[in-house]
């Protein structure tokens, strides 16, 4: 999947340091990211044209990969004919697989510094906090940590029958499998049973834990459950999430270029492949 990237290591420890020649650098706008213009859409580094005498003074640093870290550019910049602005969905497909996941790691990382610059309570600069990686308010104290949204996945099991969704909006328009995110007082399992009964109508049973994915690209950890469920009943979808919901047989399942990346393909795929309960 998207975080299997061995041999390398992603080091998400909190040792900040000064950038060096070669170093990745974040710039972001809202849910976009800076990328040369080149054939590798390849992304900016510390010391290497166009970047070679930008000033480091807003450079935030956010983790290390193997040797090389990563920097989140909170300065204001203006792209020119060597750089543009590009969704967060192109980290899907750059190369190397390793770079896409520790991009869009960064993207995460970069986006909550981008949203806590200001206290929520007194709306004063926040401030770094030296001995780990959080913002604290310098006037109310208040102490903010780096944001994980837990989102759950269903894999909704019949025998050798699963269903399968497509999203009512949004750029990812393939097929899916129910998700949602987990509410406030809600277990995991309990998100499950609510999700499904909101997005298909169905009453669900048997839960089992699958696995998990950290995914950068909406600051969450998926944690994907295989359940049983019924396809004599009636399916009710609410149209404000999906457009479809189909049982398919594990010998029709349509194939997908997400397979190798994402959790929920990853789910369709074990189904596939002979997973039951």
């Amino acid at each position: 999947m998207f975080q299997d990237i061995a041999p390398h290591h992603l080091s998400i420890a909190y040792t900040p340091r000064m950038p060096q020649v070669g170093d990745y650098l974040i710039f972001i706008q809202d849910d976009s990211i800076l990328l040369l213009k080149n054939d590798a859409q390849s992304l900016p580094q510390y010391g290497i044209e166009p970047f070679r005498n930008i000033d480091d003074k807003d450079f935030i640093f956010l983790f290390s990969m193997d040797e090389i870290a990563f920097f989140y550019a909170s300065c204001d910049y203006q792209v020119d004919e060597k750089t543009m602005w590009h969704r967060i969905s192109i980290l899907r497909t750059i190369e190397p697989a390793w770079l896409g996941f520790a991009t869009t790691t960064a993207y995460h990382l970069a986006y909550w510094y981008d949203t806590h610059q200001y206290c929520g309570r007194c709306m004063t600069p926040m401030e770094d906090v030296t001995i780990e990686r959080a913002l604290q308010c310098p006037a109310c104290n208040v102490i903010e940590y780096p944001k994980i949204c837990p989102v759950i996945i269903a894999g909704i099991t019949d025998g050798d029958w699963i269903l399968l969704t497509k999203y009512a909006t949004g750029e990812y328009q393939r097929y899916a499998l129910v998700a949602g995110f987990a509410e406030i007082s809600e277990t995991l399992e309990d998100a499950v049973l609510r999700e499904v009964m909101e997005e298909v109508g169905l009453e669900v049973q048997n839960l089992q834990y699958y696995k998990s994915q950290p995914w950068g690209f909406s600051q969450s950890l998926l944690v994907g459950f295989f359940v049983e469920g019924d396809r004599t009943k009636k399916i009710t979808i609410d149209s404000n999430e999906l457009k479809e919901a189909v049982w398919c047989h594990r010998d029709e399942l349509p194939h997908d270029d997400d397979s190798a990346l994402s959790l929920t393909w990853d789910m369709i795929e074990a189904f596939r492949r002979g997973w039951k309960p």
